[in-house]
């Protein structure tokens, strides 16, 4: 087991992106910055890293066909070494917690228990693990708000809507790409219920949702935020239609949806951002 295993397993990229998030969420719901965003930043990389780690390691079986280079089954990483991994990340993401608000504590505790139940029991069931998946990402809006205290969730309210239903998009049609190593895996998901094409087509009417949700900021940050966001969500718009009329894993896979959908929702990030600061 070696450093670079370690650091492959949280997912550093997702982590990160995961924790500037959270600030981007106190940016929009105060219009400032205060160093306790730093804090806010470390308990979201820390619990998201906590949670990759443990999907990992309930899907040891499942990744060794679906992605082999993954640090588990490729070795670089044991599901033990793992394991203790996971718990000392959430530790210390929860202790980080308890020093920004007893709001954002609250948070913290429940998404650090969803993580665990996701990836232990909710992934292999059919949609609810999507939504799941959907919240989490989502709920790091509610989490960096809620630093500035509850009236300010509100406001963060439309883009809770706008990541969740993008994310649960993404995570459908990810699904749809697994569905041979997670059926051999023993998970029950939607598309091994109901098939590629009726997957496709209903992440496409999430992603047609997640667009028409975006354009409900325009009302506080006006026209320039509209032709901002309009650019990201033609680029949602056209990785959710790639998928449609895919009828088995590898066309998914050959579309690129799920790539094209993860670039488009970094992109709205910095819609976000730029907007926050600058409108």
């Amino acid at each position: 087991m070696g450093l670079a295993g370690l650091f492959t397993i949280i997912r550093p990229a997702n982590a990160v992106v995961a924790g500037l998030a959270a600030i981007v969420a106190y940016l929009i719901a105060t219009g400032t910055l205060v160093y306790g965003v730093i804090l806010l930043m470390a308990v979201v990389i820390l619990i998201t890293a906590a949670g990759n780690v443990i999907n990992d390691y309930y899907d040891a079986a499942i990744d060794a066909i679906n992605r082999p280079g993954r640090p588990i089954p490729s070795g670089t990483v044991s599901r033990d070494a793992a394991l203790v991994y996971a718990g000392v990340l959430f530790f210390l993401g929860i202790l980080f917690a308890g020093f920004t608000s007893p709001l954002c504590l609250a948070i913290a505790m429940f998404n650090a228990i969803l993580l665990v139940f996701y990836a232990a029991r909710l992934k292999s069931t059919p949609f609810f693990g999507n939504v799941t998946v959907s919240y989490l990402a989502a709920s790091i809006f509610l989490f960096g708000s809620a630093l500035a205290g509850g009236n300010r969730v509100l406001v963060m309210l439309p883009l809770v809507a706008i990541t969740f239903l993008a994310m649960l998009s993404r995570e459908l049609l990810k699904d749809a790409e697994d569905i041979d190593g997670d059926h051999a895996g023993g998970a029950d998901t939607l598309p091994i219920r109901i098939g590629v094409r009726k997957t496709a087509l209903i992440a496409f009417v999430f992603a047609v949702a997640a667009v028409a949700t975006s354009m409900l900021p325009y009302f506080w940050w006006g026209a320039w935020y509209l032709f901002g966001i309009a650019l990201v969500d033609i680029i949602i718009i056209i990785a959710a239609g790639k998928a449609l009329g895919c009828t088995d894993p590898a066309g998914v896979k050959a579309a690129g949806s799920t790539s094209l959908l993860k670039a488009g929702m970094f992109a709205s990030l910095v819609i976000f951002t730029l907007s926050a600061v600058l409108l």
